[in-house]
């Protein structure tokens, strides 16, 4: 079995298995088991999710990260957000909403958020643009 040696800084935080963590100093964390996590920049505030990537990946943060009881309706919500924001995407972009769908149902959390965040990225650049 091999382990996952993660390095965070003082004042970050991690969410372990729906625990909030906030490192006081620099860290060195091995895991051995597998966990449900994020840290760091991946976490999103509520307050952040504005936009349909960004909403859809919060959502999904929840999903993957929440509280035990609480994943099973949270991903629930977050396949219908996705598939709504699916609906109404011009064809350049259903296929990237498609296959956020697709890791959800295949409950592939953490594949999913990271389609959120290629998603989150060409929204950004389609803004600059504008």
């Amino acid at each position: 079995m091999s382990a996952l040696i993660l390095e965070l800084k003082q004042g970050e935080s991690m969410i372990l298995n729906g625990a909030v963590i906030r490192f006081k100093t620099r860290t060195r964390l091995e895991l051995n088991t597998q966990a449900r996590f994020l840290f760091g920049k991946q976490i999103m505030r509520e307050e952040e999710a504005t936009s349909p990537a960004r909403r859809a990946y919060y959502a999904l943060q929840q999903a993957y990260i929440g509280a035990e009881p609480e994943r099973p309706g949270a991903l629930v919500v977050a396949r219908a957000l996705i598939s709504a924001f699916r609906d109404e995407a011009g064809p350049e972009g259903r296929p990237g909403w498609e296959a956020m769908l697709t890791a959800s149902a295949e409950e592939a959390g953490f594949e999913a958020l990271k389609l959120a965040r290629q998603m989150m990225r060409a929204e950004e650049f389609v803004a600059v643009r504008s």
